[in-house]
């Protein structure tokens, strides 16, 4: 029996690829998220190669700034503009 796309396991794309590791001093920039804004499409959280974007209890999502490089892709691909990226304080 053929597997429907949603009987599959949420594996986020960076899952395979390699254990997350923290970020140092060094972030520049980092994401803001306004969850009024979220839709939760799991974009974020798909493309973000450090799995800094989590999955909240609600179904919504939150930045893991232990983990996050600043990079800004959860930004870029964030169809409703919920995302953006300030300097670092």
């Amino acid at each position: 029996m053929r597997k429907r796309f949603d009987d599959l396991p949420e594996v986020p794309v960076a899952a395979k690829l390699r254990p997350p590791t923290e970020t140092g001093l060094w972030r520049t920039v980092k994401p803001v998220m306004d969850v009024d804004k979220c839709v939760r499409c799991g974009f974020c959280w798909m493309y973000c190669p450090e799995r800094a974007v989590r999955k909240t209890g609600d179904g919504g999502y939150t930045i893991d700034y232990s983990y996050c490089k600043g990079c800004g892709i959860c930004a870029e691909e964030c169809p409703k503009e919920a995302i953006w990226m300030v300097e670092e304080e």
